[in-house]
């Protein structure tokens, strides 16, 4: 269905002063009850603890996360994916992800209802069809999706039985049925086309209600779909490159977004930093992983 530009809201407030290129990856630990974000060309893994910003350093282009317990990370990044301790920032490689290709780097990427992951992969210049989407589950790394310029928008149906991903350059967000363990079942099919009105969709993530949230590159703002593919409304944020929401908070129901200076050639103090906002609807968040062999 095609989207319509209406009904946009300026609710958005500056939730964190730090200054990202490329802020990305945005992720509730629902254990920690705990905020997580990536500057990803920054090379960083953000967040606040007990009213204090921490910063991880991950020494390459790092990118989304997943959680296993109280205090092990998944993280995806150029060379693999890696179960990571936040206690002292030491991590253990799982699998390699195109370790051999140093040309590409991952990028959005989320856990779905079933404790499979999905991560998305990019050429490091955004060339074209250089990437590939994956999923993580049970012990099997499976290309799902290749020839992908810029992988986006992955997150799921509430009953993990339907999911969402876009290729940005092409302005369509994708909807594909999952069989009952998680994996692709039938060719995707078009849940939102933005071709018209020419935006460019970027990270998404859904309400209890099913209804998709996805960030738009260049529009400064994330804007609502209903499972039908309608469009609702929107929320403008201050950042015009707004990347990757979240729902967080204890009760879920506030709207966090990630925002970047990169493509902007004289960012002004709005640029790169973290928003938040009322979005009048709860959320969810992501389950443990399922990721390793039976």
């Amino acid at each position: 269905m095609t989207a319509e530009n209406t009904s946009e809201s300026t609710g958005a407030q500056v939730a964190d002063p730090r200054v990202c290129q490329l802020g990305e990856g945005l992720f509730w630990h629902p254990e920690r009850d705990q905020l997580f974000w990536f500057d990803i060309t920054g090379h960083r893994l953000l967040s606040v603890e007990d009213g204090a910003p921490r910063e991880w350093p991950m020494g390459e282009c790092a990118s989304a996360a997943g959680w296993f317990d109280r205090d092990h990370l998944l993280i995806a990044t150029e060379t693999g994916l890696y179960r990571f301790a936040l206690a002292d920032g030491r991590r253990e490689l799982i699998l390699p992800l195109e370790a051999d290709r140093p040309e590409t780097r991952s990028n959005d990427g989320r856990t779905d209802p079933m404790g499979g992951f999905w991560i998305g992969t990019m050429g490091k210049a955004a060339e074209p069809q250089a990437g590939a989407i994956y999923r993580l589950y049970r012990g099997e790394l499976r290309t799902l999706y290749d020839a992908v310029s810029i992988p986006n928008a992955i997150c799921f149906s509430p009953d993990g039985r339907r999911g969402y991903w876009a290729d940005t350059p092409t302005g369509i967000i994708m909807a594909q049925a999952l069989d009952a363990e998680g994996w692709p079942e039938g060719e995707p099919e078009v849940f939102a086309d933005l071709r018209t009105e020419g935006l460019r969709p970027d990270g998404a993530v859904t309400d209890e209600d099913g209804a998709l949230w996805n960030a738009q590159w260049g529009a400064a703002r994330v804007a609502r779909y209903l499972p039908d593919g309608t469009f609702d409304r929107a929320i403008a944020v201050g950042g015009q490159h707004s990347s990757c929401p979240v729902f967080a908070g204890p009760g879920l129901d506030r709207l966090y977004v990630t925002t970047a200076c990169q493509g902007i050639s004289d960012p002004d103090a709005a640029q790169g930093l973290l928003y938040e906002a009322d979005p009048g609807v709860v959320g969810r968040a992501d389950p443990p992983l399922r990721i390793e062999a039976d």
